[in-house]
């Protein structure tokens, strides 16, 4: 994963993300990487339940 930090506190999920970073374009050049889980994982203690995540931006 780039930049994304998941907790799970009982029923609730966090996720936290520093929108003040960058790790470049995309593979298509249209976007702007901030924070990806790099496509779907599990959630720490509910390996059951997956999660895909992306954030990005206009370059």
């Amino acid at each position: 994963m780039k930049n994304v930090e998941m907790d799970l506190k009982g029923d609730k999920l966090t996720i936290t993300v520093d929108i003040t970073k960058e790790f470049g374009l995309s593979s298509s050049g249209k976007s702007l990487i901030i924070a990806s889980t790099e496509g779907n994982v599990s959630i720490p203690g509910k390996e059951e339940i997956k999660i895909g995540l992306n954030i990005y931006r206009k370059p």
